[in-house]
């Protein structure tokens, strides 16, 4: 049995850390150097780095602060954010980025999971998914940190994602970003029994609950949060014990 993971991530907006609620009313979450470094020590799997309004505001990832959060970390890093061609994951696999994360870009040029895939490898590819759950049923899918609704619908466009060489799915549950119920265990269950390759969970960790349901009910490979540990309501040691103590695969 694969160990599951554990999976702060630093929202990143003009070089703070930052979180929401359903991708709106952020606030200041602290120094991302400094929070990078306590959940490496604290026995984190890997570390997350999402310039959120990157895209947006149509420029790069920050690649300085990028590589001051490498020099801090003993852990695989992801860092997504204004990713549109190779040139931006060979500047920030060369700061110290282990895998970069497309989401806007690969909807918009889908052809650059086949690009990065074949240049730097399917490990270096993690789609990232932001999906909202519509009255119909369907859940679509999201450019531009939440802003723009897609025609494209999870999970084709995920199974699309996987064929074209990308080596993970983190799919954040935009009905659930920040509101700390759960998370949506039963479109992860699909994406997990419909996808060969890792799915992490993203959007709802409020308890230690919430991640035991994502890796039993859900299915998934990893469970990412963000305010839970930043603000200091969930402890990363604590939280591995007791999903050990439930029978879990962990890394201590």
């Amino acid at each position: 049995m694969l160990a599951k993971r554990i999976i702060p991530c630093l929202d990143i907006k003009d070089g703070q850390t930052v979180k929401g609620t359903n991708f709106v009313n952020l606030r200041q979450a602290g120094d991302p150097v400094e929070l990078g470094r306590a959940y490496s020590e604290q026995g984190a799997d890997e570390l997350v780095f999402l310039d959120i309004t990157a895209s947006h505001e149509g420029r790069k990832t920050f690649t300085d602060l990028v590589k001051r959060v490498a020099a801090n970390i003993s852990i695989p890093f992801t860092v997504g954010g204004g990713i549109n061609e190779l040139g931006d994951v060979e500047r920030l696999l060369s700061a110290g980025a282990d895998k970069v994360s497309i989401n806007s870009s690969a909807i918009r040029n889908p052809n650059l999971i086949d690009e990065i895939a074949k240049n730097f490898g399917s490990q270096v590819c993690v789609v990232a998914v932001d999906a909202k759950l519509g009255d119909n049923g369907l859940w679509k899918c999201f450019l531009n940190g939440g802003r723009i609704e897609t025609e494209k619908e999870l999970m084709a466009w995920t199974l699309e994602a996987q064929e074209r060489g990308a080596g993970e799915i983190l799919f954040t549950s935009m009905n659930h970003d920040g509101v700390k119920t759960g998370y949506a265990n039963e479109a992860l269950a699909q994406l997990a029994d419909g996808l060969s390759i890792p799915v992490i969970a993203s959007g709802g960790a409020g308890t230690p609950e919430h991640f035991r349901d994502a890796f039993t009910l859900g299915k998934a490979d990893a469970a990412l949060a963000a305010s839970v540990f930043h603000f200091g309501e969930i402890k990363i040691s604590e939280l591995k014990s007791y999903l050990c103590a439930q029978g879990i695969t962990m890394r201590i």
